[in-house]
């Protein structure tokens, strides 16, 4: 039939080809709106929030979840017909359209975050976005360009009027729960809870049972995955929200209590390896038998950056800055990777010839429950102390919210892997592919040490550094090291010599 319309899997990266139904936000039956979301899957680069093309009734699923489908395949059939001002976006052709969601990933904390004396102040998620009150099937327009809103897989239409975006003022939870409608979301999924209307289900971010709970995508998921009842959480971001930090604490305390979920006696479980995890087993696997790496270590005082990351959370350019000694940690590579630009390379097996890049994506290794994920700071080389810690602050957020975009984490020239947050002193990491070198970051913890001639209490940390041999010798591998520690061993001093 005419009305019925299918929606193929798009492309939602660069040249992938494959994805993962995480989870169905609709059911046979479900009226949805153009632009609303209505499915999550996983590739291999990211997670992401894919919008409905159509506005109509769901007729039918094509694909269960937790299946694997090529780019191209349809997964669900959508009645327009059943809807007044249904519309045909597929046959408006255009260019190709961008993702509608991004990598989850979990901030990480920084090594400050361990000791006793830094003031840790959670994050919170923010909710800048509000459901406006344009109808059901007109594509959103964004409000300070005013182009349409492209959809996954689609270019824009060249028809669609332009129409600003208009905020609701938001009240109390219960209240402004009750008044608003069942309707899209945009890309970027606000953290409000819609109560799911009457026959329509199709609410992209609400379970039945916590209608009443405002939580982003990604902290829902997590409270799914950790048995967490969100209706017993008070939430402490804007609004009482409920917090990926609010999630975990109740996990951390189930955990010290009766746990969630009893592990069988004898017997095994299998977990299927999809999405991020296989594709960075693939990457390491052909990583560690394909570069020749080396690994060194040194173990240095690091007293003097605690006191300057002290003395920089009281500036005015960092007053509004999450200030760690990651924050240290990165300026002193980017340092040396300016004193040393081999380590900035990599090796291309196709020419026999080492790439020397001559600027600096930096990337923070974040662990996940989907797996490991490395967004980078593009271009970190030309940023102010102010703009890195904000830049590394931004990077966190966006992983923290499962919004990080492949491009996020293509690309990258040096890696940092910070295992100082799990208590871990040092180890052996793994060069990330297209690299030379990474970095691992261990616990600040304070020890006794020998400075001036005493044993007196200084924090100490473990610096470990993995590099590929066949571009960085021995030597050049220790001097960048040495760089780098003697950075942080006396930062202020390091940066008034190169003035």
């Amino acid at each position: 039939m005419a009305s019925l319309k299918q929606f193929k899997l798009p492309d939602v990266g660069e040249g992938l080809t494959e994805a993962d139904i995480v989870r169905w936000h609709v059911k046979v039956g479900d009226s949805v709106a153009q632009n609303q979301i209505i499915v999550e899957i996983e590739t291999a680069k990211a997670l992401v929030e894919l919008p409905s093309p159509f506005a109509g009734v769901v007729s039918e699923l094509l694909v269960a979840e937790g299946a694997t489908v090529d780019v191209g395949t349809p997964i669900i059939i959508v009645d327009v017909a059943s809807t007044s001002g249904g519309v045909d976006v597929a046959s408006t052709g255009g260019g190709g359209g961008g993702a509608g969601g991004g990598a989850g990933g979990a901030e990480q904390p920084s090594a400050a975050d361990t000791l006793a004396a830094t003031d840790a102040t959670p994050a919170t998620d923010d909710a800048e976005s509000q459901p406006s009150d344009r109808p059901a099937d007109t594509p959103e327009v964004n409000a300070g360009t005013g182009r349409t809103a492209v959809l996954v897989g689609y270019g824009p239409r060249d028809d669609s009027p332009v129409r600003r975006r208009t905020r609701t003022p938001q009240t109390s939870a219960p209240a402004a729960a009750a008044s608003m409608p069942a309707q899209s979301w945009p890309s970027v999924a606000p953290a409000v809870a819609v109560p799911n209307g009457s026959g329509s289900g199709a609410n992209a971010e609400t379970d039945d049972a916590t209608a009443g709970v405002l939580a982003k995508p990604p902290v829902r998921k997590l409270a799914r995955d950790l048995g967490i009842d969100l209706q017993t959480l008070h939430g402490t971001g804007p609004d009482g929200i409920v917090t990926r930090s609010d999630v975990e604490a109740a996990a951390d305390t189930s955990r010290s209590g009766a746990p969630q979920r009893l592990l069988p006696r004898g017997g095994e479980e299998r977990i299927a390896v999809r999405g991020v995890r296989k594709a960075t087993a693939q990457a390491m696997v052909t990583s560690a038998f394909t570069v020749p790496h080396v690994t060194e270590f040194t173990t240095i005082d690091v007293t003097l950056s605690m006191r300057a990351v002290a003395r920089l959370r009281e500036l005015p350019e960092f007053v509004d800055v999450k200030v760690s000694p990651l924050l240290l940690v990165a300026k002193a590579i980017l340092l040396g990777i300016e004193r040393y630009p081999m380590v900035n390379s990599a090796w291309d097996g196709a020419t026999d010839e080492i790439v020397v890049k001559h600027f600096v994506n930096l990337g923070i290794a974040a662990a996940t429950p989907r797996g490991l994920v490395v967004p980078n700071i593009k271009n970190a080389e030309a940023l102010s102390l102010a703009q890195l810690a904000r830049s590394i602050n931004a990077l966190a957020a966006t992983a923290r919210d499962g919004r990080t975009s492949v491009a996020d984490m293509q690309h990258g020239t040096f890696t940092i892997t910070n295992v100082g947050v799990f208590g871990i002193d040092t180890g052996t990491p793994i060069i990330n592919p297209g690299e030379a070198a990474i970095l691992a970051m261990g616990a600040i913890r304070e020890q006794a040490w020998v400075h001036s001639g005493k044993v007196k209490p200084r924090w100490v940390t473990t610096l470990a550094l993995s590099f590929d041999h066949r571009i960085i010798d021995g030597e050049l591998g220790s001097r960048f090291l040495r760089d780098v520690a003697m950075f942080l061993e006396d930062p202020a001093s390091s940066l008034l010599a190169r003035l």
